[in-house]
């Protein structure tokens, strides 16, 4: 058996600290809109589609907690995400 090792065919990027800090903001953006998606499905759901829904709305709330808890520990703040986050739509329209 031959010892194999990984290769790393390009180098991996490092982003900055504001990079992470966008994407952390838009990671929170997307969990929040999946949480309300969730809510809205599971008012209509029927049968097993009750757990699916129950279940997806308890992941994305933990993981939204986790977000804001980093969020908060970089010093971003509601308001900042909320800046953002009409900041992006308005590129996204843009582009």
């Amino acid at each position: 058996m031959q010892n194999e090792y990984y290769v790393r065919e390009k180098k991996i990027i490092e982003k900055t600290e504001i990079e992470k800090e966008i994407e952390l903001i838009r990671t929170i953006i997307k969990t929040r809109e999946e949480l309300k998606a969730a809510n809205r499905n599971f008012e209509y759901a029927q049968d097993d589609l009750v757990d699916y829904y129950t279940y997806q709305i308890k992941a994305n709330q933990a993981k939204l907690d986790y977000l804001i808890k980093l969020a908060k520990a970089k010093g971003i703040e509601v308001d900042m995400i909320n800046d953002i986050k009409f900041s992006l739509w308005d590129e996204e329209e843009a582009g």
